[in-house]
């Protein structure tokens, strides 16, 4: 019996819609990024993109469990003196909605040539529409 393994050319496409409202932050990013991975198709390969494109809508109101929305912390550095940036999630979301989702699929995906052609395919939106209903995706529901 032979190993299988996709072929790039093989890969179908399709096009998921999230809905992130009164969703637990963790549970919307791991859905989206199992999607964007394809670890949900049985042709999934680890060297080849079989994953999905996904859409994640009402970003700007998925929630965050326990107290992590005040007592979370973001950081970054400039490198420079006195470049340290620290924000919570409610600064972040504040700023820019968005963010808080695409950081955190960010986070659960390789930090490789693939991983950035696989996080490429998600589209995240802060209100109710979207401009991709002329892909006719899918609903996809978050447990």
């Amino acid at each position: 019996m032979k190993t299988f393994s996709a072929k790039p050319h093989e890969v179908e496409r399709k096009w998921y819609v999230i809905d992130a409202k009164d969703k637990v932050l963790g549970q919307v990013a791991v859905e989206a990024a199992r999607l964007l991975r394809g670890k949900h198709k049985p042709i999934f390969t680890t060297h080849i993109d079989t994953g999905d494109f996904v859409v994640v809508v009402n970003a700007d109101k998925v929630v965050l469990s326990g107290n992590k929305e005040q007592a979370k912390v973001y950081t970054r550095f400039s490198g420079y003196v006195g470049g340290l940036k620290v924000e919570t999630p409610r600064q972040v979301r504040d700023r820019r909605p968005v963010l808080l989702v695409e950081r955190a699929v960010w986070g659960m995906i390789p930090k490789t040539r693939l991983g950035r052609a696989q996080y490429g395919k998600l589209k995240v939106y802060a209100g109710e529409s979207h401009p991709h209903e002329a892909q006719q995706p899918a609903a996809y529901e978050v447990k």
